[in-house]
């Protein structure tokens, strides 16, 4: 695990920490929540190289109205104050505390470009990465949204034929049908690539032939025809024909181009970013992200794509990006609830209507299995961040009953 720490510097805060009964009170049996302004939990050097899952949990919360200026980038306010109704909030964090709300990990809230409350519970601490599962795919989207502004592509490249950009592919053997794929119907899950379970098992066997752009020709090779039929929406693996896309038309890599051009721009050092058998890094899954570095990518969407006034990515992909250019209110999804209602699709990002008395709010949100949320409410200027590790909690719902009311006028 990266953790980006002088972590002997770091051991003896930690371990102040885990034997304080005040923040992270290790070994402590009241597990009551309050409002706590000393500084945030961190991982301690002992469980710095374990796994997500042998973390330990917290046993007290931490809930702060008033985040602390950690010098990251984040402007910080006060909730309350600069927006929000503090009761409603704390409320609810207590509620999460007392475990009345689902696994939680954390829960951060930004209104009007500021962070005004910071929140860790369980397995949450600030400056763990988190395991993102498929919000990483909103993270992809806009790293290729980055290459079109620095113009290795253009916005009109989206409605080309995505093999156009891959030159090592050979497409006498390609399934019919396989030009119609652009990289839109890619960024929206609709590429039309269908591959039956017993070809997929097969191939996955041997890995070797999924090297480079040897995933895509397996792909095309092994897929059913592509026809207008199999291009509708179905969640699945085209992520990864869009970091193709990138590894192909940026200087160098893609890894290296997503860290100069992304990460270290927005000032995100403490993360993990796995690779793929491709040797490409993964696309859908398998990266790690501290909540506040969340917050930073929410900003960034939520501003249009700039950061610090520089336009990292073009404001019309951000546009398709958080828009609604599919219906999936046909779909089984999980993440649903009474308030929750006009499901759709933009590249990567999920939407939907939230409701809050007679009238409803377009969110838009980077959705990670499990529970890792960026959701964005325009309308409001508010960003909401949380991460968590189950499956059984109508996280939209919560948001739609619970936060949504704490902004409202």
């Amino acid at each position: 695990m990266k953790i980006n720490l002088d972590l002997k510097l770091k051991s003896l805060i930690a371990i102040a920490l885990l034997s304080s009964a005040g923040n992270l009170a290790a070994g402590n049996a009241d597990k009551t929540a309050k409002i706590d302004n000393s500084q945030a939990p961190e991982i301690s050097a002992a469980n710095a190289n374990d796994s997500f899952r042998e973390i330990p949990y917290l046993d007290k919360a931490f809930i702060d109205v008033t985040p602390a200026d950690r010098k990251d980038a984040l402007v910080v306010g006060k909730l309350g104050v600069d927006g929000g109704d503090k009761e409603m909030i704390v409320k609810l964090a207590q509620e999460i505390a007392d475990s009345k709300q689902g696994k939680y990990d954390s829960l951060l809230i930004a209104h009007k470009g500021k962070l005004l409350f910071e929140s860790y519970y369980l397995r949450g601490r600030v400056n763990l990465p988190h395991p993102q599962a498929s919000a990483t795919k909103a993270y992809t989207g806009l790293a290729l949204g980055r290459a079109i502004q620095l113009g290795y592509l253009t916005m009109a490249d989206l409605d080309k034929p995505l093999v156009s950009f891959l030159k090592d592919l050979d497409p006498k053997k390609f399934v019919e049908g396989a030009e119609k794929i652009t990289l839109n119907h890619a960024l929206t899950m609709r590429s039309g690539i269908r591959i039956s379970d017993e070809k997929r098992e097969k191939f996955e066997k041997n890995p070797s032939q999924l090297k480079g752009q040897g995933e895509v020709q397996t792909y095309l090779e092994q897929s059913a025809p592509i026809t207008a039929d199999s291009q509708s929406f179905k969640y699945g693996g085209d992520p990864r024909l869009v970091m193709q896309v990138i590894e192909a038309v940026v200087p160098g890599t893609a890894k290296d181009f997503i860290k100069n051009e992304l990460l270290d721009k927005m000032g995100i050092t403490n993360y993990e970013w796995q690779t793929h058998v491709s040797g490409l890094p993964q696309a859908g899954w398998l990266v790690s992200m501290t909540s506040r570095d969340m917050v930073k990518w929410g900003t960034l969407a939520m501003n249009k794509g700039q950061w610090n006034g520089e336009q990292l990515i073009p404001e019309a992909f951000i546009a398709n990006a958080i828009g609604k250019l599919v219906d999936t209110s046909d779909q089984e999804l999980h993440y649903g609830g009474k308030d929750v209602f006009n499901q759709g699709y933009g590249y990567y990002w999920w939407s939907a209507d939230l409701k809050h008395g007679n009238k409803s709010y377009f969110a838009a949100s980077a959705q990670g299995g499990y529970g890792q949320f960026i959701t964005l409410i325009e309308e409001l200027d508010l960003l909401i961040v949380h991460t968590a590790h189950d499956n059984d909690t109508n996280y939209l719902q919560v948001t739609a009953e619970r936060i949504l009311p704490a902004f409202v006028k």
